[in-house]
Protein backbone atom coordinates (compact mmCIF):
# COMPACT_ATOMS: atom_id res chain seq x y z
CA UNK A 1 0.00 0.00 0.00
CA UNK A 2 1.32 3.66 -1.07
CA UNK A 3 0.22 6.65 0.06
CA UNK A 4 -1.41 7.34 -3.00
CA UNK A 5 -3.42 4.42 -1.38
CA UNK A 6 -4.07 5.50 1.98
CA UNK A 7 -5.31 8.81 0.87
CA UNK A 8 -7.82 7.09 -1.77
CA UNK A 9 -8.80 4.82 1.13
CA UNK A 10 -9.89 8.38 3.35
CA UNK A 11 -11.75 9.70 0.25
CA UNK A 12 -13.93 6.58 -0.17
CA UNK A 13 -14.41 6.14 3.61
CA UNK A 14 -15.37 9.49 3.92
CA UNK A 15 -16.61 10.92 0.47
CA UNK A 16 -17.76 14.58 2.00
CA UNK A 17 -13.74 15.40 2.28
CA UNK A 18 -12.62 16.28 -1.16
CA UNK A 19 -9.69 14.27 -2.41
CA UNK A 20 -6.78 17.36 -1.07
CA UNK A 21 -8.63 17.20 1.96
CA UNK A 22 -7.74 13.59 2.47
CA UNK A 23 -4.45 14.58 1.41
CA UNK A 24 -3.81 16.94 3.95
CA UNK A 25 -5.04 14.94 6.63
CA UNK A 26 -2.98 11.58 5.88
CA UNK A 27 0.30 14.29 4.85
CA UNK A 28 -0.29 15.80 9.05
CA UNK A 29 -0.63 12.02 10.29
CA UNK A 30 2.78 11.50 8.79
CA UNK A 31 4.37 14.74 9.47
CA UNK A 32 3.29 14.68 13.09
CA UNK A 33 4.34 11.67 13.39
CA UNK A 34 7.92 12.30 11.93
CA UNK A 35 8.02 15.43 14.02
CA UNK A 36 7.59 13.17 17.64
CA UNK A 37 9.95 10.89 16.21
CA UNK A 38 12.56 13.72 15.45
CA UNK A 39 12.32 14.90 19.25
CA UNK A 40 13.20 11.04 20.58
CA UNK A 41 9.25 10.49 21.21
CA UNK A 42 7.86 6.93 21.42
CA UNK A 43 4.29 6.80 19.09
CA UNK A 44 2.16 3.66 20.23
CA UNK A 45 -0.91 3.10 18.48
CA UNK A 46 -3.12 0.28 20.16
CA UNK A 47 -3.96 -2.85 18.30
CA UNK A 48 -1.49 -1.86 15.75
CA UNK A 49 2.17 -1.31 17.03
CA UNK A 50 4.69 1.27 18.65
CA UNK A 51 7.16 3.10 16.37
CA UNK A 52 10.89 4.20 18.60
CA UNK A 53 13.70 6.09 18.07
CA UNK A 54 16.95 3.54 19.30
CA UNK A 55 20.18 4.32 19.40
CA UNK A 56 22.98 2.81 17.47
CA UNK A 57 26.63 3.18 18.92
CA UNK A 58 29.16 4.21 16.93
CA UNK A 59 31.29 0.66 16.09
CA UNK A 60 33.98 0.07 13.33
CA UNK A 61 32.67 -1.67 9.85
CA UNK A 62 33.88 -3.14 6.72
CA UNK A 63 33.79 -2.04 3.16
CA UNK A 64 31.90 -5.04 1.63
CA UNK A 65 33.76 -4.83 -1.95
CA UNK A 66 37.64 -3.77 -0.21
CA UNK A 67 37.43 -5.24 2.71
CA UNK A 68 38.65 -1.98 4.23
CA UNK A 69 37.81 -1.24 7.76
CA UNK A 70 35.47 2.23 8.07
CA UNK A 71 34.12 4.04 10.93
CA UNK A 72 30.77 4.33 11.32
CA UNK A 73 29.75 7.10 13.64
CA UNK A 74 26.39 6.89 16.03
CA UNK A 75 23.39 7.37 14.69
CA UNK A 76 19.97 7.49 15.94
CA UNK A 77 17.36 5.31 13.34
CA UNK A 78 13.46 4.74 13.77
CA UNK A 79 12.24 1.22 14.83
CA UNK A 80 9.12 -0.32 14.94
CA UNK A 81 7.70 -3.01 17.19
CA UNK A 82 4.35 -4.68 15.86
CA UNK A 83 1.03 -4.88 18.64
CA UNK A 84 0.43 -8.69 19.37
CA UNK A 85 -3.76 -7.72 17.48
CA UNK A 86 -1.88 -6.79 14.45
CA UNK A 87 0.63 -9.46 14.82
CA UNK A 88 -2.12 -12.22 15.05
CA UNK A 89 -4.39 -10.76 12.48
CA UNK A 90 -1.20 -10.71 9.53
CA UNK A 91 -0.78 -14.92 11.10
CA UNK A 92 -4.49 -15.09 10.08
CA UNK A 93 -5.38 -15.91 14.26
CA UNK A 94 -7.02 -12.51 14.82
CA UNK A 95 -10.53 -11.47 14.78
CA UNK A 96 -11.72 -9.85 11.44
CA UNK A 97 -11.84 -6.10 11.85
CA UNK A 98 -15.23 -5.21 12.50
CA UNK A 99 -15.47 -1.29 11.30
CA UNK A 100 -15.01 -2.14 7.75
Amino acid sequence: MTKRDLIDEVNKRFPHLSRRDSEVIVNSVFDSMVSAMEQGERIEIRGFGSFVVKHRRAREGRNPKSGAVVSVSAKRVPFFKVGKELRLRVDGKGEPHKGS
